[in-house]
């Protein structure tokens, strides 16, 4: 019986912390939904308390190879818009079919005019249907444009409210500025221009920066060991001093690197609704 009591409360806790979790929504409140977590600090940022914004992949779950649950499938339908990041897998699998079956959202790209990394073979160690490198939002410079695309859509979306999407959108490019400020500042007194990372992530940020970003990942799956040896020999002659790891990867491979180079392995989350603060935070690691 007492199990039984145990299962119960552990139900209702997780509810309880899912709920938390989760974006407050108004009754009657207007809705938008949004790929990934940085697009809804993005999108929230401008909208305000004009519309509710929810985001398809939760956290810790790749938008590369997530698939949505039921339970938002439905949610979905109670969107009046899509707002896509770009070419991200989660995107190229889903949006025709999500948007088929909920004909009255309207979907907007907000990568639109991002100069894009046209990849080509094994660029990067990655390799994408499309041939374009999707993390767009880990660049201070392309979230300019996707926030003004962003601004763009709500606008259009809500005419009457322009006045106050505008205001909320220059404090948010006020933001984005002094991110951009900060990590220019402290990447003068970076360790090294070359690092190490399991997934591409940070392949805009690094030709922003003027970066060298070295990937673990072998077109998209886990390197051989012929290609894990090679990386261990790249890591000690181009003197990395750090890899880059991510929680929806694995990290053994990683590991193996650090502890046959003694490299530092550093945690971030590209994906995280926090994108300033992991931002700034990728500089500062690159300063150690």
């Amino acid at each position: 019986m007492r199990i039984k009591q145990l299962i119960g409360w552990g139900i209702l806790l997780l509810g309880a912390l899912a709920a938390c979790s989760a974006p407050k929504k108004n009754e009657g409140q207007r809705t938008i939904t949004v790929t990934i977590e940085p697009q809804r600090y993005f999108t929230e940022a401008i909208a305000g308390d004009k519309f509710a914004v929810t985001s398809m992949v939760p956290k810790g779950s790749s938008p590369e190879t997530y698939d949505p649950i039921p339970k938002q499938l439905t949610e979905l339908n109670q969107s009046e818009a899509y707002f896509r990041i770009g070419y991200i897998g989660f995107e190229l699998s889903w949006t025709d079919r999500l948007v088929s079956n909920a004909a009255h959202i309207r979907v907007f790209d907000t990568s639109k005019g991002i100069v894009y990394i046209r990849e080509e073979g094994d660029m990067h160690g990655h390799s994408h249907a499309v041939g374009i490198e999707p993390h767009v939002w880990c660049s201070p410079k392309n979230v300019r444009i996707i926030a003004k695309n962003t601004l763009d859509a709500l606008c259009t979306l809500d005419k009457e409210n322009e006045p106050y999407y505008l205001t909320r959108y220059d404090s948010l490019c006020q933001r984005i500025e002094r991110t951009d400020g900060i990590i220019r500042h402290l990447l003068k007194e970076a360790a090294s221009s070359t690092f190490m990372i399991y997934h591409p992530s940070l392949s805009y940020y690094a030709r922003d920066y003027g970066l060298h970003q070295i990937c673990i990942e072998e077109e998209g799956k886990e390197p051989s060991p012929a290609h894990l040896k090679e990386l261990i020999e790249t890591c000690k002659t181009e003197k990395v001093n750090l890899i880059f790891i991510q929680p929806e990867f694995d990290r053994r491979n990683a590991e193996t690197i650090a502890k046959e180079t003694g490299t530092r392995l550093v945690p971030i989350n590209p994906l995280s609704y926090e994108w300033e603060e992991e931002m700034i935070r990728v500089a500062k690691e690159l300063t150690k």
